[in-house]
């Protein structure tokens, strides 16, 4: 009895030594830049005089679960790392154009996707870039969530100056550490949400730099553009600690069309609001991809996707969040197959490019191959 009392008292002395090894590696391995900088001082006074900073933390307007209800965290984990759904990943290489954005015309009107949720825009003479994300990983350890085969054929350098680095919120697969360094040289203004102006002071961008923004706030960026920002139900943060930066959508406005982008988040009444205010919008941005009923809260499927788009009343749509990182248990061109089977009878125009490809905003009759049919 002495015997397996000390046996016992052993592995409890063995285990608990480990559970403080690790908490100490983690702590000190969160200490890297890589994980951004949480708000304090006057930027984090003024995040609490917004009413959608709550307890602490910015909350949805809509109070929701994440895990949808008869499902679980514990669940869904166990089936991560232990079931293998089919096609998850492309065996192939996936096919792309290389094209030169430095010698793109200015006055040129377009959009490049570059997988996932990184585009870059150029529209009526002023220059953006949305959620680049070029380091070839989603996930702040290594050798985490790489970038498919093929998806990943553009970086920081074939970047031109940009006037304006938009950030629709603060995850891995949309505010890319390594990336954002190495645009710094590159980049006028970033816009982003309440208190993710931290991360990038942290990181060496100067205050007058960056524009944040709370939803439904409006800003002028130049004389004849303007940036309007709106929810959408998703969360924030880069550790432990959630919710300490807003996550957003835009609807970016020049002088000639609207354009709008989702960033992430879950279908609700937002979007006809959208629509209702914004009016018509010329092309949107809309996520459609790394879903699954079990989180459909934070992430809508292909039906909603299609749903959300008529709500803006948009007359074309690219869909982004696929084709890049596998973030959901859906094979991974299950995205572009559903949207293009949702959109053949809508009131919107579905453009499907491949990576790299440009999609003219003056064109809208422009077609687009089926590109990922064929790819094992």
């Amino acid at each position: 009895m002495k015997r397996i009392r000390k046996i016992l008292k052993r592995a409890v002395i063995t285990i608990v030594s480990l559970l403080i090894i690790i908490t100490i590696t983690i702590f000190f391995y969160m200490k890297q830049s890589k994980f951004g900088k949480l708000p304090s001082g006057a930027r984090l006074e003024q995040l609490k005089q917004s009413p959608h900073y709550k307890n602490g933390k910015f909350v949805n307007q809509t109070v929701r679960p994440t895990i949808t209800e008869g499902y679980s965290m514990m669940g869904l984990l166990y089936k991560t790392l232990f079931k293998k759904f089919d096609r998850a990943a492309p065996l192939d290489r996936l096919p792309s154009v290389k094209t030169n954005l430095h010698r793109l015309e200015s006055d040129s009107n377009m959009v490049v996707w570059f997988g996932h949720s990184s585009v870059y825009m150029q529209l009526d003479g002023k220059k953006f870039l949305i959620d680049p994300v070029f380091s070839g990983s989603a996930s702040p350890i290594p050798g985490s969530v790489k970038a498919f085969k093929g998806a990943d054929v553009y970086k920081p350098d074939d970047m031109p100056e940009v006037d304006y680095l938009i950030i629709s919120h603060d995850h891995y697969d949309h505010l890319d550490y390594e990336t954002i360094l190495a645009l710094k040289p590159k980049v006028k203004h970033v816009i982003c949400g309440l208190g993710a102006g931290a991360h990038f002071e942290h990181w060496g961008y100067i205050k007058d730099q960056i524009i944040e923004m709370d939803w439904y706030e409006t800003k002028t960026i130049d004389t004849s553009y303007a940036i309007h920002t709106f929810p959408t139900h998703h969360d924030g943060g880069r550790g432990f600690k959630r919710g300490q930066s807003l996550w957003l959508s835009f609807v970016i406005e020049s002088p000639a069309r609207k354009i709008f982008y989702s960033g992430d988040g879950g279908y609700d009444q937002v979007f006809k609001e959208i629509g209702d205010k914004m009016g018509v919008i010329d092309f949107a941005l809309m996520e459609c991809g790394q879903y699954n009923v079990a989180w459909q809260s934070v992430h809508k499927l292909p039906e909603e996707v299609r749903q959300a788009t008529i709500d803006i009343k948009a007359k074309r749509m690219l869909p982004v969040h696929h084709s890049k990182f596998r973030l959901a248990h859906h094979s991974w061109d299950e995205p572009l197959v559903k949207i293009s089977e949702l959109s053949e009878q809508s009131s919107y125009t579905l453009a499907t490019p491949m990576i790299g490809e440009v999609v003219s905003l003056d064109n809208p009759g422009q077609t687009f191959t089926q590109w990922w049919v064929g790819i094992k």
